[in-house]
């Protein structure tokens, strides 16, 4: 493997608090300096950054790769390509796979997937219980040893109070996070969207914010009396931004994602029953976003997670009540979060930097995150500047169910490099496209 230099770009290392024109050395898969005017090692690559920003690659806590089960939507090779298109290099692949990732072969399947294909970094979640049915714990020690680095019900709550407290139980001996789906299912049941004024007008039942606050506050209570780590997905109203920001500063092990879907759209984006406008939690009302804006800039929201979800184009094409829920993120979550946070005002740049990589490495234990020599060489390289328009089928993933076609946004992934190595270069074109 041939050493690398980036010159010259603004590395931006929240790990270590640096922000500054600097170089990057790589070699053997590892950063090994970083620094003005480093020399340049024998044989090396040089990667030109001037004008460009160089951070750790980007880890995405919530991803559906859809297989095992569905691999006409999505595979882990395509969907781990989308997300190095994205500056992405490591991803967390959620349980509800068909079957479901809830034994060690099925964790040792995505994790041998995800070598072949050679491009991010995937990391199993396994299912907090047997079939994702809320009903039998799952052997957590056998999927962390197969390399799970969460449980989760996703798609689903974890079905009860009782069985949430003891899988946050069990959990604390293997150190890891239990990650929640937030969804009062008997406030919810047959909702389309957010329950409010445009719901009623375009005739849709609605999901009220209470489904998700009321498990938000459960969640909360539990991990408070048990001690453990309750990661909350996809948070998306005010009423659970004001709890966490409360529990955290009572000292609960509480920590949130936050999509850039509602972090940039509102529930109005379903006033044509845009069927690409529907997902799970739904967007929320303005004042939602701006909670949530601002839970994220203060650091009650740890991290974006795109909680990337391809769906079948026939699919997305049904009536609004019958399409499924879900959106794809990988390829447009820099560029909507550059144009909608940094470019508004909302954070700086490194505070964005800090939520894509270092704060959900830490979430969720994972080796990434840093720049600091000798950690792997996963390294994003973006212009923040440059103008793009999402065209879908210029997408790696398979599925092209973006509420962002069309939008006119910043920020270009030039490089992504996993491991010391060129997985991603500005220009490449999906296999057959």
């Amino acid at each position: 493997m041939k050493p690398i230099l980036i010159r010259g770009g603004r590395v931006i290392d929240p790990s270590v608090g640096r922000d500054a024109v600097a170089d990057v050395a790589v070699a053997e898969g590892k950063i090994l300096a970083v620094g003005p005017s480093l020399g340049e090692p024998d044989g090396a690559d040089v990667l030109d950054a001037a004008g460009l920003v160089v951070t750790p690659g980007f880890v995405d806590l919530h991803v559906h790769l859809r297989e095992p089960g569905r691999e006409d939507v999505e595979t882990i090779a395509t969907g781990a390509r989308a997300a190095v298109a994205g500056g992405f290099t490591s991803v967390c692949a959620m349980p509800n796979t068909d079957p479901v990732t809830d034994n060690q072969a099925a964790v040792g399947f995505i994790a041998s997937q995800a070598r072949r294909a050679g491009t991010a970094r995937v990391y199993p979640i396994g299912a907090v219980s047997l079939g994702q049915r809320g009903e039998q714990l799952t052997e957590m020690g056998e999927l962390v040893g197969a390399g799970a680095v969460a449980v989760s019900d996703d798609g689903k709550p974890v079905a009860t109070a009782h069985l949430m407290r003891t899988a946050l139980e069990y959990a604390m001996s293997f150190g890891i996070p239990v990650i929640d789906h937030c969804e009062d299912h008997t406030l919810s049941a047959g909702g389309t969207m957010h329950e409010g004024v445009t719901s009623t007008r375009l005739g849709l039942k609605g999901i009220p914010r209470a489904a998700e606050d009321v498990i938000v506050a459960r969640d909360i209570a539990l991990a408070e009396l048990t001690g453990g780590h309750v990661h909350l997905a996809h948070v998306s109203t005010a009423g659970a931004a004001r709890m966490i920001r409360e529990a955290k500063a009572r000292g609960v092990r509480v920590t949130a994602e936050v999509t850039p879907h509602h972090l940039a759209l509102t529930d109005a984006c379903c006033e044509s029953y845009n069927t690409n406008a529907k997902m799970n939690p739904p967007l929320r009302e303005a004042h939602d976003v701006q909670a949530v804006r601002e839970a994220l800039a203060d650091g009650t929201i740890d991290c974006i997670a795109t909680d990337h979800a391809p769906h079948h184009y026939d699919a997305k094409e049904a009536e609004f009540d019958f399409a499924p829920f879900g959106v794809v993120g990988l390829e447009t979550a820099l560029g909507v979060a550059l144009t909608e946070l940094v470019e508004r005002g909302v954070m700086s740049l490194p505070a964005l930097v800090q939520r894509l990589t270092t704060r959900p490495a830490e979430v969720a234990h994972l080796p990434g995150g840093t720049l600091a020599p000798g950690a792997p060489a996963d390294v994003a390289v973006f212009d923040p500047g440059a103008a793009w328009t999402v065209e879908p089928a210029r997408f790696f993933s398979k599925s092209r169910n973006t509420p962002f076609a069309g939008r006119a946004l910043k920020g270009v992934v030039r490089w992504t490099l996993v491991g010391g190595r060129i997985v991603h270069r500005a220009g490449d074109q999906p296999p057959g496209r």
